[in-house]
């Protein structure tokens, strides 16, 4: 694939986007009803589903711990969400992603008031334009909240890339493929906490600060998105009853 330009003659992205500029980003709440909780949320074309069941006792009561819930997470890409089709089988990647998404949201998660139980995250991602482990946790923590456990502060997620030696906000695929760093950051903003703080590539001293400014920004605009959501999900339950 012939490299595109990233960052056009007038200082736009390949997409029309500003650096500092989010995709469209639409969060919905409560979308599947089998679930104690679930979350759809859309950065651009990625898409995710995220499911939650429990707080609840499993048959394997070796692996539960008697002060707190544990948390299980399952990242998983379904076949037709990439260009190529993806083996329905685990791969090491997504194994690795579903350690690091729950360990994003271990922080905030009032796991002590579950002893003995097990909380269950299912992450389906539906179509891959670049951002899912990011748009995972923002998703799992939107299923979380809808499930009802108790949380400290929701879990919103962000990758900050250098294209053209650009430094620009929430990157898609082509970004992602042919930039020379990414970064992807998850913020629990009201408690001023980083859950997740990953690069590949390479950025300066400057650059590092200057991009953790820029997800910090670009998650607190998520941040509020996704409050707004819960809060229109809760009414719509409240106007049901």
């Amino acid at each position: 694939m012939e490299k595109p330009r990233l960052i056009r003659e007038d200082g736009l992205r390949h997409d029309g986007r500003r650096p500092n500029e989010l995709r469209p980003i639409k969060i919905s709440v409560g979308v599947l009803n089998k679930a104690s909780g679930s979350a759809l949320v859309e950065y651009g074309a990625t898409k995710i589903l995220a499911a939650v069941h429990g707080p609840r006792e499993i048959p394997l009561r070796h692996l539960l711990l008697p002060d707190r819930a544990i948390i299980r997470c399952r990242y998983h890409m379904l076949t037709f969400s990439t260009h190529e089709r993806k083996s329905p089988a685990p791969s090491r990647r997504e194994i690795e992603l579903s350690k690091v998404i729950r360990e994003s949201l271990e922080p905030v998660v009032m796991t002590e008031m579950f002893p003995r139980t097990a909380i269950d995250i299912f992450i389906e991602v539906i179509n891959a334009d670049g951002g899912t482990r990011t748009a995972s946790v923002t998703a799992a923590s939107l299923a979380l909240a809808d499930a009802g456990i108790p949380m400290r502060d929701i879990v919103v997620g962000v990758a900050v890339g250098k294209v053209n030696n650009v430094l620009v906000l929430d990157i898609d695929e082509v970004e992602d493929m042919f930039g020379e760093a990414d970064m992807p950051v998850a913020v629990a903003p009201s408690l001023g906490m980083i859950t997740l703080l990953q690069l590949n590539g390479v950025l300066t001293r400057d650059e590092f600060v200057e991009a953790l400014k820029l997800a910090l920004e670009g998650a607190n605009q998520i941040y509020r998105l996704a409050r707004e959501a819960l809060r229109n999900s809760y009414l719509k339950v409240r106007v049901e009853e």
